[in-house]
């Protein structure tokens, strides 16, 4: 069995105690007022905000040791703060403090012949792990989710954010205090030990959930060990399609946009299917934006012949790159652009690019992935940007909770049933 840090205290102990206390603090969340949760997301705000040159100052020395690490660019800029960026996770908190509360709202009523008025009313999860790379904003937009939809949750960030996640877990913790809240209703893993994520992967006892975020090494990890239940994605491998009926100048902003804007997220496009249509209308302009601006192209068939490009190997459509690399090749109309998603893609995001309301039916009628686009970058697949001022991650399973995870769906249902003295015959 392996020592945490510090501490003489095995990882399975150390996530059984921590276990026991995040269900004891659900326990009081599930009847927390909405009110009062939203106070602590309000208190931690104004915490971050005004602590953030120590939590900067923090990210300082996550940087030094992902530099040491070697993380490459695209994963440096995922572990980066700044002032921008804690600009943004304060603004998610607030955001989410504000939303409607998701618990005891009614989600339908009926009567029975019988007698009986039903309800089917929205509950908390209960407990929920969340195990995440490199990404330190994670530590707010989870635990303010969790804690909005009245659920404890368990953190472990990865060993690249380990000082940046705590400055902002002591945040999170002071809002849960001035609130008079539970503090373990949001813990944080305090140690690098992987044994830990293994203790929380088993923790059947303790954890209702488990959601990770980060690649695909992670990922399939977690969905191949876990016993316990798992919301997950394990690549974003993210699709645009610039149809026949494409308009030309909303085309080179959405690709573009979709590649360049953040390489290293999972909404970021990793394939660009052209069709011929478009092609031969318009040239290689596409592609030949995506090179001034520094992007990889790896072409396949004609589009390997554009100055500039790298030709395609088979196992680069299919692939993440997470990087300012992007696959592309041409298809037959949107059919083709169906079938080459259907056989590579991950079912995360695609878009489309159409003038024509039709071909954009079948485009979204025929393909099942968890978002789907119109004119749009696929940057856009993020649950801050659909209006739940955060997510904990995007699903791309089809049980329970779909796309991206905001607050309303970290909630079960249960029902509940009003006779008056009704029996059954």
């Amino acid at each position: 069995m392996t020592q945490t840090e510090g501490a003489g205290e095995t990882a399975e102990s150390l996530i059984d105690r921590m276990g026991a206390q995040a269900r004891a603090a659900a326990t009081d969340l599930g009847f927390a007022p909405a009110e009062q949760r939203a106070r602590a997301l309000q208190i931690a705000a104004d915490t971050l905000d005004a602590r953030r040159a120590a939590v900067i100052a923090a990210n300082a020395r996550d940087l030094d040791f992902g530099r040491d690490k070697g993380l490459s660019p695209a994963m440096m800029d995922r572990l980066m703060l700044d002032d921008k960026r804690i600009d943004g996770i304060v603004a998610g908190l607030r955001a989410v403090a504000a939303q409607p509360d998701p618990l005891g709202a009614v989600i339908a009523e009926w009567d029975m012949p019988s007698g009986l008025h039903i309800q089917r009313v929205r509950t908390p999860l209960g407990v929920i792990g969340v195990i995440y790379e490199s990404r330190p904003n994670v530590t707010a937009d989870a635990g303010a989710l969790c804690l909005k939809s009245g659920n404890a949750v368990i953190l472990r960030g990865g060993s690249e954010s380990f000082h940046s996640s705590a400055a902002i877990h002591a945040c999170m913790v002071e809002g849960l205090r001035a609130a008079g809240l539970p503090e373990a209703a949001i813990q944080l893993v305090p140690t690098r030990d992987r044994a830990a994520v293994a203790a929380m992967l088993r923790a059947v006892n303790h954890i209702d959930v488990i959601v990770p975020r980060g690649g695909k090494g992670l990922v399939g990890l977690v969905q191949s060990e876990a016993r316990v239940p798992v919301f997950a994605h394990l690549e974003g491998i993210c699709h645009v399609y610039a149809d026949g009926a494409a308009d030309l100048d909303k085309a080179r902003r959405v690709v573009l946009n979709a590649k360049t804007r953040r390489t290293g997220i999972c909404g970021a496009a990793e394939c660009l299917l052209i069709d011929r249509a478009f092609y031969a209308r318009h040239g290689a302009v596409l592609i030949e934006d995506l090179l001034k601006a520094g992007v990889e192209v790896r072409a396949e068939g004609e589009l390997a012949q554009i100055p500039g490009t790298v030709p395609a190997k088979p196992d680069d459509f299919g692939q993440e790159f997470l990087d300012s690399i992007i696959a592309a090749k041409l298809v037959d109309g949107v059919d083709g652009a169906i079938a080459h998603i259907r056989r590579y893609g991950s079912s995360h995001t695609e878009s489309i690019l159409t003038e024509d309301d039709a071909v954009a039916e079948r485009f979204f009628t025929r393909l099942d992935s968890a978002i789907l686009m119109r004119n749009a970058s696929t940057q856009f697949a993020d649950g801050g940007e659909f209006g739940m001022g955060a997510e904990i991650g995007i699903a791309t399973g089809k049980l329970h909770a779909r796309g991206p995870v905001g607050a309303e769906q970290l909630t079960s249902f249960n029902y509940r049933v009003t006779g008056d003295g009704t029996i059954r015959a």
